[in-house]
């Protein structure tokens, strides 16, 4: 059985470790709260985009010719290299976010293995280099600090690969907080777009009769205003994983504490037992020498 000292130093350790998963859990939901206030600030404009988007398939009639979208009469089985954007945390310690993000890109290689991979987050760049996968493209900068800067890098050059043939589709691979309740990873076909995505309107756009003119056609305005829309798509893609991730982290170090609550709980009481044991034994060897000392005392006062 431990000694006191023993469980106590075991306490001790529980209790600052405790200390970390608490301090770790506040970060999170702070980082999480700033996350999510950066991705409503930014969701206008990339909305309107989407609805100017569905604008020129309105008016064009759905028959707009763009490298970015399939053929408007089939869609065509593309075959070639893909691309996938793959996108992790820096770090662990948020349950399993980082192996379902990387479990769905050991089955995408498995199901077309001529795909170039474009990583981010220093997670996934280790579980890759670990198994000798090929990386196209590791983007160095932190996970933690989605910036629409870097995310129109990333779009910039996955589309100049895109427009140079060297991919026929793109992927990303990433974690969706829906509703901030449940996370959800999703692989999402980035390009080639399906025109129904587009042309599906609302009763509201239906019912607005202004008609517009696209300069010098729909489809330069089309292609023009794609880049930004992808750029859009991506960022929005790395703020949601970022919440996912602060979210799983969240959850992971609430169940932390509350392990160390139940283990403080058991050693407590395994120290009680313990010092109440050592207590006892106390109280019995010094019963026990008294009893011994009165009976030699007797046996003296016998002879005399």
């Amino acid at each position: 059985m431990a000694s006191t000292a023993e469980i106590k130093g075991r306490i001790a350790s529980v209790r600052q470790t405790q200390k970390i998963t608490n301090a770790m859990y506040l970060i999170a939901s702070t980082k999480l709260r700033k996350a999510r206030s950066d991705l409503e600030a930014t969701r206008p404009y990339f909305a309107a985009l989407r609805t100017e988007i569905k604008r020129i398939f309105r008016t064009a009639n759905g028959v707009v010719d763009s490298p970015y979208f399939y053929p408007a009469d089939k869609e065509v089985d593309l075959d070639g290299t893909f691309g996938c954007l793959v996108i992790t945390a820096d770090k662990g310690l948020a349950g399993s976010y980082n192996q379902n993000v990387l479990k769905e890109a050991h089955r995408l290689l498995q199901e077309h293995p001529d795909t170039r991979l474009f990583v981010v987050g220093e997670y996934g760049r280790r579980f890759f280099a670990q198994r000798n996968i090929p990386i196209e493209r590791s983007f160095l900068y932190t996970a933690q600090n989605p910036t629409l800067a870097r995310a129109r890098e990333i779009s910039s050059l996955l589309l100049d690969q895109y427009d140079r043939g060297e991919l026929q589709k793109i992927y990303v691979i990433y974690t969706d907080l829906e509703n901030g309740l449940r996370m959800t990873t999703r692989v999402t076909r980035l390009l080639p777009f399906h025109r129904t995505y587009f042309c599906t309107a609302t009763q509201e756009q239906i019912s607005e009769a202004t008609l517009f003119d696209f300069a010098p056609s729909p489809e330069a305005v089309l292609n023009g205003i794609m880049p930004s829309y992808l750029t859009g798509f991506i960022y929005s893609a790395l703020i949601d994983s970022f919440c996912s991730e602060q979210d799983a982290r969240m959850t992971a170090m609430d169940a932390a504490n509350q392990n160390a609550e139940e283990l403080l709980s058991s050693l407590s009481l395994q120290y009680n037992r313990v010092r109440q044991a050592a207590i006892t034994q106390e109280i019995t060897e010094i019963t026990a020498g008294a009893k011994a000392q009165k009976r030699k005392h007797t046996e003296g006062c016998d002879q005399l």
